[in-house]
């Protein structure tokens, strides 16, 4: 239902360069018994910017933190020289980013600028949308636009599995 898959593979440990708005870096294993939306944005893409984005800020606004959490995944392939940690802190100040935000650690192969997390999940692009169950299992996986309605149906789903 609400695209949902049932639990199968276990999420990848994402790999980050640096937090933001978290005192410490953030684990799949610190989040283990709730329900994690990972939402992968560029700040200087337009769909992540008028939908993603927002998208995520409204989830965390919604849903209560102990049982749902959203986290940022800042993941860079392209413009790299334009899209820096500094330029990322006070773009998160103004868009009033309030949930916890990571730099995907970027490749080290020039031939191959997709980053460590964006491969591991095998993002196609940004925005992109992860839901990982309680468990800790890969339960959905979007790119582009994804409808409020149905993103918070599977939000809900997952939080009332036990």
């Amino acid at each position: 239902p609400y695209g949902l898959a049932p639990p199968g593979q276990a999420a990848a440990d994402w790999a980050t360069a640096q937090w933001f708005n978290s005192p410490a870096p953030v684990t799949l294993k610190d989040l283990r018994g709730r329900v994690v939306v990972l939402h992968a944005f560029q700040m200087l893409c337009p769909g992540c910017v008028q939908h993603g984005l927002p998208q995520a800020s409204r989830i965390h606004a919604t849903f209560p933190a102990q049982d749902v959490a959203v986290i940022g995944l800042h993941t860079v392939f392209e413009h790299h020289a334009a899209m820096t940690p500094v330029s990322l802190e006070a773009f998160l100040h103004e868009y009033r980013i309030a949930f916890p935000v990571g730099v995907d650690l970027p490749s080290r192969t020039p031939a191959d600028p997709v980053p460590h997390t964006m491969r591991a999940y095998a993002l196609r692009g940004t925005p992109s949308l992860v839901l990982i169950d309680r468990q800790g299992f890969l339960r959905r996986h979007s790119f582009g636009a994804d409808d409020d309605l149905a993103v918070g149906a599977a939000i809900a789903i997952l939080a009332a599995e036990s």
